[in-house]
């Protein structure tokens, strides 16, 4: 009997494995989940994983050691189209906010101080789409339940996924928040994709960038507000890059050029 089903693979790299987490406690829908497609591999639930050929690969987590790097080149090899799955995979995450090598060097000696690494090297943390192409992107930090049960209807009926164009202070403003940045606080709602719901305004916590930037994100704008507003730029630097990661680094790479 011929399998039409779409053959899936989860594969983790340096991360929490949060959004892989996410998936098994979709506890409502997981059995209608597995009988939808053809699961070839996921190490969080199952023990025969595979490494033959997919339609899907979602990935999670950044690209941290050399191990990595082939292991994700092998998946895009196998995969017809792969998927940037939860915030590290997309930016980087948290482990690539050293976006200054020096630092990241002078961090890793840190920690592991003259350690010999025979297993794997360490390399600066970065996001999947800096060593293979991807097709899709969802970010989260975590993905939400609501997010990816969205996006795999629209994978199996053929639609790509939808984007979120709007920033965070869209909803923030739907939602009747004061602008914690009116208050002098140092959010990122401007420049950050929506898709969260505007979580954390709604608690009184200012934007951390978890998504992302958004498209046509007014960085430079920002940056001068929070400069005006007594935040330094050492300040603004790490928290702009403390999600995002490397996909930040070109514009403060740009502003260190600039005449002081």
């Amino acid at each position: 009997m011929k399998n039409d089903k779409l053959k899936i693979g989860f594969y983790e790299l340096t991360g929490c494995a949060g959004d892989c987490l996410l998936v098994t406690d979709c506890e409502m829908e997981l059995i209608d989940i597995f009988n939808a497609v053809d699961i070839q591999s996921f190490a969080m639930v199952m023990s025969n994983n595979t490494d033959g050929e997919l339609d899907l690969a979602l990935v999670e987590g950044s690209v941290t050691t050399e191990k990595e790097i082939e292991e994700l080149k092998d998946i895009r090899k196998r995969a017809k189209a792969v998927v940037a799955f939860g915030t590290c995979a997309v930016l980087g995450g948290v482990q690539a906010r050293f976006i200054d090598p020096k630092e990241w060097e002078k961090n890793l000696k840190i920690v592991y101080g003259n350690t010999e690494f025979t297993h794997t090297k360490p390399v600066q943390s970065k996001p999947i789409d800096a060593f293979i192409d991807v097709d899709f992107y969802l970010p989260g930090c975590p993905v939400s339940k609501e997010q990816f049960l969205n996006f795999f209807t629209r994978i199996l009926k053929g639609n790509p996924p939808e984007h979120y164009p709007n920033p965070v202070c869209v909803t923030c403003k739907y939602n009747e928040n004061d602008c914690l940045l009116k208050k002098g606080e140092l959010c990122l709602g401007p420049l950050t994709a929506d898709g969260c719901g505007s979580i954390c305004p709604n608690h009184n916590i200012p934007c951390n960038g978890c998504w992302g930037p958004v498209e046509g994100a007014n960085v430079t704008s920002e940056f001068y507000l929070l400069k005006e507003k007594g935040f330094s730029v050492d300040e603004i630097k790490k928290k702009m890059a403390n999600f995002s990661g490397t996909k930040i680094t070109d514009y403060f790479q740009q502003l260190d050029k600039e005449p002081k």
